[in-house]
């Protein structure tokens, strides 16, 4: 078995994004040569997310309505934020989208059902982050 090792780096213009990271997946499965196998797609870091979906703007936008309802953005409305920090919501944002994804990979290809893609959810940005990507398999 072999591993292949990769980060995509992220820093979105806006606090709060949807960013399709499909493309630079399946490249990093093409130059790791790894034709069967799994590949794990992991947000680093607490305020961001790695989720499969379809690529259509009104449900991202859906999304991140469902999101801030649940975890609305408020300095003075969680713990979290007595300690100085602004982004207690981004915590909770990223719990409810996930932290990562795993894909079969089958002929040298992501092998997604239909319509599904990959994305970074981000929900305190404007700042430089990491996407793992790692892949093993044969």
């Amino acid at each position: 078995m072999r591993a292949h090792t990769e980060y995509l780096q992220m820093n979105t213009k806006a606090r709060r994004e949807i960013v399709n990271i499909t493309a630079g997946v399946a490249d990093s499965v093409r130059k790791s040569g790894i034709k069967e196998g799994l590949c794990l797609v992991n947000a680093m870091h607490i305020t961001s997310s790695v989720f499969i979906n379809d690529n259509e703007p009104g449900l991202h936008k859906d999304f991140m309505a469902w999101v801030e309802k649940l975890a609305p953005y408020g300095i003075d409305k969680y713990q979290h934020n007595l300690t100085g920090e602004d982004n207690g919501d981004a915590h909770l944002k990223r719990t409810i989208m996930g932290r990562e994804v795993v894909v079969a990979v089958t002929g040298g290809k992501l092998d997604f059902g239909p319509w599904e893609q990959i994305f970074y959810g981000e929900f305190d940005g404007q700042r430089r982050k990491r996407v793992l990507i790692k892949i093993i398999g044969e």
